[in-house]
């Protein structure tokens, strides 16, 4: 399986928003969080974020075929963060999250610092993120009556 990653241009989107809703429904669904589900997103955001000088849509490729989306948005000139990531839920438990991950995270090799939140809730992307290094922060933000939102940080050098 040959799995890389390719910038996203502005021709990219409708393809992105389309997994990226399929992604995220299943969430949405359960946790009833209209205001910063990326389910509930616009194509227009999606549009943004691709286009934005402070961020870089990655495009996960998986034998020639985009299965999901890494958006890093540059904080600082050493601190990055992931701002959504998602795959097709059909792609999901092959190992592609794992190196899809470890392959942004060496395209930016400044990066002293990586910042990215989750659902407390999504028990399996929280074990994910600790498996690939990340640490909670102690930061979160109730959602609403179902769900948290919480911040995970890896330091490089970890």
């Amino acid at each position: 399986m040959d799995i890389q990653l390719k910038t996203a241009s502005r021709e990219d989107a409708t393809k992105l928003h389309m997994i990226q809703i399929e992604a995220f429904s299943e969430t949405l669904e359960r946790y009833q969080d209209f205001t910063t589900n990326p389910a509930n997103e616009s194509i227009d955001r999606v549009i943004h974020r691709i286009t934005h000088p402070s961020s870089t849509f990655h495009q996960i490729i998986v034998d020639d075929v985009v299965v999901g989306g890494i958006c890093v948005v540059a904080k600082a000139p050493s601190c990055y963060a992931i701002s959504p990531m998602f795959l097709d839920p059909a792609r999901q438990g092959e190992g592609i999250a794992q190196r899809a991950l470890q392959l942004v995270e060496a395209a930016y090799p400044t990066a002293a610092t990586w910042e990215l939140r989750t659902i407390r809730e999504e028990t399996r992307n929280c074990y994910f993120y600790e498996k690939m290094g990340y640490r909670l922060t102690g930061d979160s933000q109730p959602l609403n009556e179902r769900a948290t939102l919480i911040s995970y940080q890896k330091s490089v050098s970890e």
